[in-house]
C-alpha cells in the first residue's frame, strides 16, 4: 500500500507476503533509531516458494467427529429450536471450517488487557522493537497491530481484518532460527476502553484467535469487568490462555508473590484450571515488560506453545465445549424420558372406553344369550316375548338425545386421553422437545373421534354368524320334542272329550306334564349352558373393538409421538458425541 511504501525501503533479502506496512509509528521509530527499517513493505512471494507450501490446519479424528456431530445436531434441531439458540453452535462450526482452511503452521495469539496494564509494552518487548505505540495518553492502542515471526500469515490476518499497514515483522532472528517461529502476535485495544468501537474490536478478535495472553497489573488484576466479562466465560479455554502479572517491578519485597497467589485464587474462583505441576490449564506468570524480568520465561513458554502447533485445535475444541454447555438445557434434563408401556395401555383403555368397547361386549353377550333363548326356549314363552316387544312404546326422541350426549362424552374422553398421553410422553423432555411432542399429539388427534366412531360402527361384533356350540341342535330337538309331547297329550285329551278316542286320562296327562315341565327345564338348562359361550362371544367382540381402537390411536397419535421421541433420542445421541461422552450422555 502507499502508506507502507512511503515510510521505508523494502528489504530484498527478507521475503514476505501480503502488505506488511510501516505506518506512522514505524516512521517515528525510524526517525529516532536510524538503521535498517524493520517495518518496510515486503513483496509477496511468488508461487512455488515456502509460503505457497504452507499446510492447512488439520484436526485430529476426535475433534473432527465432534464437529461432525455438532453439525448434525444443528441440522436435526433447526425445526425444533429457534435460530438464536443455535447461533453460537453455528458460529463455532463456521469458524472451525474457516480456521481449518488456513495455515496450520502458525499460532495466532492476542495480547489483551485493561488500560495502563502495559500490554503494548509487553508486545514491543517480545518483538524486540517498538511496534505498538505506548504512552500516557489513553487509550494508546486504537486498532489491533500484528507481528508475525514467519511467512504465510497473511490469510490469518485477513480473517482478523487487520490491514497491511498494521502488520509488522521482528528482526532479532532470521525466520529459521527464531524460537517463536510460527507465532502471530496481536496487540489489541484496551478491553475497558471508553471508545465503544475499541471494545467491539477486542470482542470480535478474541473470538477468532488461537490463544490469548491476558496482561494484568497489580492495581486492576481483580477488576470485576475482566473476570466477569472475559475470564469467567472463557474458563473452558484455559489451555489456550496465558495470564501474566505485569509491572512486578513496582511491588516491593514479597508483595509480587502475594499478588500472584491472590491472582491464582481469583482465577480458580473463575473456574479456570491452572497449568501447574504439568497439568493442562492456563499459564500464569509474573514479569516486568519494562525491566525484562520474567520475559525469558514467557518467551520459553510461548515458544513451546507455538512449537506444539496444537493451539488452533484446542481453541476449536474449547469452543465446541462451550457451545455444548450452552445447549445442554435444550437437550438434557437428567430425567428419564419416553413413553412407558403402562401409558400406552392406559391410552388404549381410554380409547376403548370412548368407543364403548365394554358396552359392545356386553351387548354381544346379551345378543348371544337372546339367540340361545329364542332357539332353545319354549314356543309359548317366545310368543309372550314377541307380544311384549310389540307393546313397548316408541322412545326415538329420547334415544336420539341420549345418543348425542354419548357422542359428546366420547369426544371428551378421546381429547382427555390424547392430552394425558402427550403429557406423559413429554415428561422429562427439555421444553422445546416437550412442546414438539404436544403439538404432534394435537396434530395426530385431529379426526380421531370421527375415525373411532366409524370404527365402532363396523367393528361392533365379530364377523359372520355367531358360533353355536355342539349341544345347541340337541337342545333345540329336545325342546321341539317337549312341545310335541304337549301337543300330542292335548290332542289325546281332546279326542277323549269328544268321544273320538277311548277314555284313558293317565297317558295323555303324563305326556302333557312331561312337555310342560320338560320345556322350561330344557330352557333353563340351555340358559345356564349358554353363559360360557355368550361370555366368550362378548369378550371377543370387546377385544376386536379394543384392538381396532388401539390400532387407530397408535397410528394417529402414538406413532407420531414415537417419531418425535426417536428424533429427540437421535439429537441426544449426537449431543453426547459433541460432548465427547457418547452413549454415556443418553
Amino acid at each position: 500500500p502507499a502508506e507502507g511504501a512511503a515510510g521505508g525501503t523494502s528489504r530484498s533479502g527478507d521475503g514476505g507476503e501480503g502488505a506488511w506496512g510501516d505506518g506512522l509509528i514505524a516512521r517515528r521509530v525510524d526517525e529516532k533509531g536510524g538503521g535498517p527499517d524493520p517495518y518496510a513493505v515486503v513483496p509477496s512471494r511468488p508461487a512455488g516458494s515456502s509460503s505457497a507450501a504452507l499446510m492447512p490446519l488439520a484436526y485430529d479424528g476426535n475433534l473432527r467427529s465432534r464437529l461432525d456431530a455438532l453439525r448434525e445436531l444443528v441440522g436435526l434441531s433447526r425445526t425444533r429450536l429457534d435460530t438464536g439458540t443455535l447461533a453460537e453452535a453455528g458460529r463455532v462450526l463456521d469458524e472451525a471450517a474457516a480456521r481449518r482452511r488456513l495455515s496450520g503452521q502458525h499460532t495466532v495469539v492476542a495480547i489483551a488487557g485493561a488500560t495502563g496494564s502495559g500490554k503494548s509494552q509487553l508486545f514491543n518487548t517480545l518483538a524486540g522493537v517498538t511496534i505498538s505505540e505506548t504512552g500516557v495518553r489513553r487509550p494508546t492502542t486504537a486498532a489491533p497491530i500484528a507481528c508475525s515471526w514467519s511467512d504465510g500469515a497473511a490469510s490469518l490476518l485477513d480473517r482478523l481484518g487487520i490491514p497491511g499497514r498494521l502488520r509488522r515483522r521482528p528482526i532479532q532472528h532470521p525466520d529459521s532460527e527464531s524460537p517463536l517461529r510460527g507465532l502471530v502476535l496481536i496487540d489489541l485495544p484496551d478491553h475497558d476502553s471508553a471508545a465503544v468501537q475499541h471494545r467491539e474490536q477486542v470482542d470480535r478478535i478474541l473470538r477468532l484467535v488461537d490463544a490469548v495472553i491476558w496482561v494484568v497489573d497489580p492495581e486492576k488484576y481483580a477488576d470485576a469487568v475482566l473476570h466477569e466479562r472475559y475470564l469467567r466465560p472463557m474458563a473452558g479455554h484455559a489451555e489456550v490462555t496465558f495470564v501474566v502479572l505485569n509491572q512486578v517491578d513496582r511491588l516491593p519485597g514479597e508483595a509480587a508473590e502475594q499478588v500472584l497467589d491472590d491472582l491464582r485464587r481469583l482465577l480458580d474462583e473463575d473456574g479456570i484450571a491452572l497449568g501447574e505441576h504439568g497439568e493442562p490449564g492456563a499459564t500464569v506468570l509474573s514479569l516486568s515488560a519494562l525491566t525484562g524480568e520474567g520475559i525469558g520465561e514467557l518467551r520459553e513458554s510461548l515458544g513451546q506453545f507455538v512449537a506444539e502447533r496444537q493451539a488452533p485445535a484446542r481453541r476449536i475444541a474449547a469452543d465446541v465445549d462451550a457451545a455444548a454447555r450452552d445447549l445442554r438445557p435444550v437437550y438434557v434434563t437428567g430425567r428419564r424420558t419416553g413413553l412407558s408401556e403402562e401409558a400406552r395401555e392406559e391410552f388404549a383403555d381410554r380409547l376403548a372406553d370412548a368407543v364403548g368397547a365394554t358396552a359392545a361386549g356386553e351387548a354381544a353377550e346379551r345378543a348371544w344369550l337372546r339367540n340361545a333363548n329364542r332357539a332353545c326356549g319354549t314356543p309359548w314363552l317366545r310368543l309372550w316375548r314377541w307380544y311384549h316387544d310389540r307393546r313397548e312404546p316408541a322412545t326415538g326422541r329420547l334415544s336420539l338425545r341420549t345418543q348425542e350426549d354419548e357422542e359428546a362424552t366420547a369426544r371428551q374422553r378421546v381429547e382427555q386421553a390424547v392430552r394425558t398421553v402427550s403429557e406423559r410422553a413429554s415428561a422429562g423432555l427439555p421444553a422445546p422437545w416437550a412442546q414438539a411432542m404436544r403439538e404432534a399429539a394435537v396434530r395426530g388427534a385431529q379426526g380421531l373421534p370421527e375415525a373411532l366412531d366409524e370404527l365402532a360402527g363396523r367393528t361392533g361384533l365379530p364377523p359372520g354368524r355367531p358360533p353355536r356350540p355342539g349341544w345347541w341342535p340337541v337342545a333345540v330337538l329336545a325342546q321341539a320334542s317337549m312341545t310335541l309331547l304337549q301337543v300330542v297329550g292335548g290332542l289325546w285329551l281332546l279326542g277323549q272329550i269328544i268321544g273320538f278316542v277311548p277314555p284313558n286320562l293317565g297317558v295323555p296327562v303324563l305326556l302333557m306334564l312331561a312337555g310342560i315341565i320338560g320345556g322350561p327345564l330344557i330352557e333353563w338348562s340351555c340358559r345356564v349352558a349358554a353363559r360360557g359361550p355368550a361370555r366368550r362371544y362378548g369378550h371377543e367382540a370387546e377385544r376386536l373393538l379394543r384392538e381396532a381402537a388401539a390400532g387407530c390411536g397408535r397410528a394417529m397419535v402414538l406413532d407420531p409421538l414415537a417419531a418425535e421421541l426417536l428424533r429427540y433420542r437421535e439429537v441426544r445421541e449426537q449431543y453426547g458425541r459433541v460432548t465427547g461422552v457418547g452413549a454415556a450422555a443418553r
